[in-house]
């Protein structure tokens, strides 16, 4: 039975995804060579490492059992290339750190410009995804820090809260809703919304919080950046859930109100997660310091 790093970073994908197709578009490969991909891992074990269902797949009882030997594998090999990387290439490190839309949008690029400032010797990689996915990718050792909102369950990872982080509706002045010190986001459904586009991580979990609970905002356009759904919110497009940060940010610039959502969902914290702060490689520990500054 061999296995290698492809095969367990693809069966990881394909369990965080809950499907074949997601897990191989996570892994960069066609639907054709990941299927083949786990067809023969099951052939070489002698067992099924899924179970199939219409809705997706899950972990077999050795599916699962696999599941917690490739994590620590992926995660001893990723920490192994982090700490090699400083003696190639001039002795330069690459850091890859994975954040949700507030934090890629409001937190770190000030930030990782000062951290690159003072160690010309790392380089840094952003990617922004939904926190639910930094939690599998830190867990799983793919990644060593992510910034994630504390709305979702990190497991057993680490976490350091960085800053506050509510949402909030934004509307133009002289609308129903701009005279309210708060609202309920069920209150806000009678009025046409502007969102982010298709799979922006802010989108699905502003989706994730309402569709369990029946509730359809009605939404005139899907724009892909905060600015761009200012704009429309200022224009009268629609009103719009964005960081209560990035709100202020972009009021200098756009006529806009923001109005507190009393929704507990809406009362997020930004956090650093890490599998554990003291295994962090010697560049990942730098940039997790300096995150963490007060």
């Amino acid at each position: 039975m061999t296995y290698d790093l492809t095969d367990l970073q693809l069966f990881l994908q394909v369990v965080d995804q809950g499907s074949i197709t997601q897990g191989a578009d996570r892994s960069h490969l066609s639907l054709a060579s990941a299927s083949a991909r786990i067809k023969a891992m099951e052939k070489a074990l002698g067992a099924p490492l899924l179970i199939r269902h219409r809705r997706g797949v899950v972990p077999s009882p050795a599916g699962w059992l696999l599941v917690a030997h490739a994590r620590e594998v992926v995660g001893q090999i990723a920490r192994m290339r982090s700490d090699l990387a400083r003696y190639s290439d001039g002795l330069r490190s690459t850091l890859v750190i994975l954040a949700n839309t507030s934090a890629t949008e409001t937190l770190v690029p000030s930030m990782m410009v000062d951290f690159m400032a003072d160690n010309p010797d790392i380089d840094l990689e952003l990617e922004e995804r939904p926190s639910h996915e930094i939690v599998a990718a830190v867990t799983d050792g793919r990644v060593e820090l992510g910034i994630i909102a504390d709305t979702v369950d990190s497991g057993r990872l680490e976490r350091a809260v960085l800053r506050p982080d509510p949402l909030v509706v934004i509307v133009r002045p002289g609308h129903a809703l701009a005279g309210r010190a708060d609202v309920a986001f069920s209150e806000c459904l009678g009025h046409p919304f502007v969102g982010f586009t298709q799979g922006n991580p802010l989108q699905e979990h502003l989706s994730g919080q309402t569709q369990p609970l029946g509730l359809r905002p009605r939404y005139r356009a899907h724009l892909p950046t905060t600015e761009a759904i200012c704009s429309a919110v200022a224009a009268g497009v629609g009103i719009a859930v964005v960081p209560a940060v990035a709100a202020a940010r972009w009021q200098r610039a756009y006529e806009l109100r923001a109005v507190d959502l009393t929704n507990s969902w809406a009362k997020r914290n930004l956090l650093l997660c890490s599998q554990g702060w003291s295994g962090l490689s010697e560049a990942a520990a730098a940039l997790a310091a300096h995150l963490k500054k007060p």
